[in-house]
């Protein structure tokens, strides 16, 4: 029997490394795709990198750098002068940042003959993201799938579950979160101000599991 194959589209952060290590339980032969798209975070690819190799798997890095102009101005996770918050603010959203990763990860799939892609949206994102939600993967899955003229899946199969519900089941998938990396800074350690590692601190907490995080703050 084939096994199936799969592409995850891998951020290094805890809810799409989560995806790939549930990916890989189901039996997919699994492909990670990651993404440089000028963000200030590089390190984000780094710990794509060592969470592919942790599950043994292909990853292909995909060098976007030049979108940095385009969203100089527009995101504070691609500009330093725009102010990094701790909550919610409009300029933490990178613009149809979701669909430009799909779009490459359709790509890559159908050059690996993979018939399924999963990312890592989850309901705390949905409200604030509207390419976490289901109606914009759904929609983006049919345009692929005209695209393509394949039956290609596009799923993000934990949007029903919030971020501490998806830290549950990541440790009960041996998720290693320690090589996880959530903030949207690039220091030796996690800065523990911004709104990505305020959600990952909050996330812990509320799912009552040790968070091994070294945070600055």
């Amino acid at each position: 029997m084939v096994e199936e194959k799969c592409v995850v589209v891998l951020s290094g952060g805890p809810d799409s490394t989560t995806v790939a290590y549930w990916a890989k339980s189901q039996g997919y032969s699994l492909y990670a795709i990651t993404y440089k798209y000028g963000q200030i975070a590089e390190k984000e690819v780094k710990h794509a990198i060592l969470i592919a190799e942790k599950l043994d798997v292909p990853v292909k890095v995909v060098d976007l750098d030049s979108l940095r102009e385009i969203f100089i101005g527009v995101t504070s996770l691609c500009d330093k002068n725009i102010k990094m918050t701790s909550t919610f603010s409009q300029p933490i959203i990178v613009p149809f940042r979701n669909a430009i990763f799909l779009s490459l990860a359709v790509a890559y799939a159908i050059a690996v003959g993979a018939t399924k892609i999963f990312y890592g949206a989850q309901s705390s994102d949905v409200p604030f993201y509207p390419d976490c939600r289901k109606g914009f993967y759904k929609s983006f899955e049919k345009t692929a799938r005209l695209g393509t003229g394949t039956n290609i899946s596009i799923e993000a199969p934990f949007s029903n579950l919030s971020k501490s519900e998806l830290i549950k089941l990541g440790a009960k998938l041996g998720v290693p979160f320690n090589l996880t990396w959530s903030c949207y800074l690039n220091g030796e350690k996690h800065c523990g101000k911004c709104e990505s590692c305020v959600n990952r601190k909050n996330a812990f907490k509320t799912a009552g599991m040790p968070d091994l995080t070294e945070y600055a703050e």
